[in-house]
């Protein structure tokens, strides 16, 4: 781990007693490598609690990341990390509690419904920590795997990009070669799921870009890349792009 990483460290029994012993009334959903539980700490502030599962090849490796990624990198629509913790065994992060969950949990719920101008709201700050991470930073950071459920809302229905667990980094040296089980089928190329090297076939933050597009039809129509609607040769991106004919814009 970095050793720029400057909070401080929580203790295993700090994170059970937050947690009720990690009780399953706690869980939020599982994401990436590991589950999310919410907690309260001593002092009353709720916080989320990513913890890695260590059964998965690469989770104590994606723990760096995103210590290394969400560590040093501020901006107002990540989600911040506020603790860790670090065992032999036992990996976790302590982040903000977002209590309005995710935006796919939102976009396809008939409870609580999200007007055009929180979706126009979210995708923009979507785009801003987007734009910060490709080019406010000293080090190129490519997401790679976003995707409706990996943007958290705020109380104010403010939008942070969450699990950088499997982001790259780029210095110039770096290959964008990656497996093709890393990222969520659906919301990235299909060259890049068949393996070909992301580079040739786009500027280096070009995967993220095409995912953003997909998240945004997906915000805008509410359906998902992966919806069942789409098969064989269909796509939600000829969905979209037939129902933009004027006679059929009233299918979005």
């Amino acid at each position: 781990m970095s050793h720029k990483l400057l909070w401080r460290k929580v203790s295993y029994l700090e994170l059970q007693r937050a947690t009720n012993g990690f009780n399953e009334s706690n869980l939020l959903g599982t994401r990436g490598f590991g589950s999310v539980c919410k907690g309260t700490l001593s002092d009353g502030i709720d916080i989320a609690i990513k913890v890695f599962n260590f059964q998965l090849e690469g989770a104590f490796k994606s723990f760096d990341i995103e210590c290394e990624m969400l560590g040093n990198i501020r901006h107002r629509n990540l989600l911040k990390i506020i603790s860790c913790c670090s065992q032999v065994d036992f990996k976790a992060l302590v982040l903000d509690y977002m209590p309005n969950g995710s935006p796919e949990n939102l976009l396809h719920s008939q409870n609580i419904p999200l007007n055009v101008l929180q979706r126009l709201n979210i995708m923009i700050d979507v785009a801003s920590a987007l734009e910060y991470v490709h080019h406010g930073y000293s080090i190129h950071v490519v997401h790679c795997d976003l995707k409706s459920s990996n943007i958290l809302l705020d109380d104010d229905m403010g939008a942070h990009v969450a699990d950088f667990g499997i982001a790259k980094l780029l210095d110039g040296r770096d290959s964008m070669t990656q497996t093709r089980t890393l990222a969520t089928i659906g919301y990235v190329a299909l060259s890049a799921l068949l393996g070909l090297e992301w580079k040739e076939l786009f500027p280096e933050e070009g995967m993220c870009t095409i995912s953003v597009l997909y998240v945004l039809m997906e915000t805008f129509t509410k359906r998902k890349p992966t919806d069942e609607m789409f098969v064989e040769e269909s796509s939600l991106k000829q969905w979209v792009a037939n129902s933009l004919h004027p006679n059929r814009v009233g299918r979005l």
